[in-house]
């Protein structure tokens, strides 16, 4: 990607290096919803939901300390400001053209653990999106863990990530994420986790359209970089996450959509870079 030549975003927040306790002073958190993701991720479902239910009286403020950063960390955190700043220049000019007002985000980079206004949250669940602070949570340990575990090397890839929780923030914003949650509510465990899928490939297509309108408007894209961020929607699936954690596939219980699906509709919004082609949720086939 070509990104050098790109502003940084002011909305990062660096809390690497903040204590937030190890989670074993939480009220109602802690070392419990530690366990609870940890089965979550292994039976299929989806973590972000579970940190939600966390009460609010288990909010702590972190007690600052110096970031351990290496060279590489360093490199990514620059990485992610550029592209957050690009999210932000893509979304606001989107959301102005039909007439509304685009919230940046904020994006918070930590180590280890963090207390999000969702709750208790360790590294292992992965990049997400808050709505309740609309942030964007992000251990760079992710990174290396794209690289090596998913197999889904490249900064495209990276940028992807951030897009996609993005794309979740652009939801939240259209009052999509809220209808969702609140459908969810009042349906069975495997229509709620339909209505998530729903959720999550429409936060890929979201993805999709930032990358083609950033490319239009700035040239970020360098060959190759498009099969990157391909190859990245495809390494998440639930199907393929789901068979590296325990060695099958329970359909039933997929949360963000399976690595065809991913890829078809990362691809349908980068192809049209039309807000219009990511309705997930008037189709029949996904």
């Amino acid at each position: 990607m070509r990104l050098e030549d790109e502003r940084r975003s002011d909305n990062v927040e660096d809390l690497r290096g903040a204590s937030f306790g190890g989670g074993m002073k939480l009220a109602g958190g802690g070392i419990g919803v530690v366990i609870v993701v940890v089965i979550a991720l292994l039976m299929g479902v989806d973590p972000s939901q579970l940190l939600q239910q966390v009460p609010s009286s288990s909010v702590v403020a972190p007690s600052a300390g110096p970031a351990q950063s290496s060279p590489e960390e360093e490199r990514l955190k620059d990485f992610v400001s550029a592209v957050l700043a690009s999210t932000e220049d893509t979304w606001s000019e989107l959301f102005r053209a039909s007439g509304r007002s685009y919230v940046d985000p904020k994006l918070v980079l930590f180590s280890g653990a963090i207390q999000s206004a969702c709750g208790f949250a360790q590294a292992a669940v992965g990049p997400f999106y808050c709505s309740l602070d609309q942030k964007v949570y992000i251990d760079l340990g992710f990174y290396r863990d794209l690289r090596n575990r998913f197999h889904a090397p490249g900064d495209f890839a990276e940028a992807y990530v951030i897009a996609h929780e993005v794309g979740h923030h652009v939801q939240n914003l259209l009052g999509i994420s809220d209808k969702v949650h609140a459908a969810q509510q009042r349906a069975s465990e495997s229509q709620a986790n339909a209505l998530s899928v729903r959720l999550e490939l429409q936060a890929d297509c979201l993805a999709g359209v930032w990358a083609n309108r950033a490319d239009h408007a700035r040239r970020i894209l360098d060959p190759g970089d498009i099969e990157q961020g391909l190859n990245a929607a495809a390494q998440i699936g639930d199907d393929r996450m789901q068979m590296r954690a325990r060695g099958y596939v329970s359909p039933e219980s997929f949360t963000h959509g399976s690595s065809e699906q991913r890829v078809r509709w990362f691809k349908r919004g980068l192809e049209s870079g039309s807000t219009k082609s990511c309705d997930t949720f008037s189709v029949t086939q996904l």
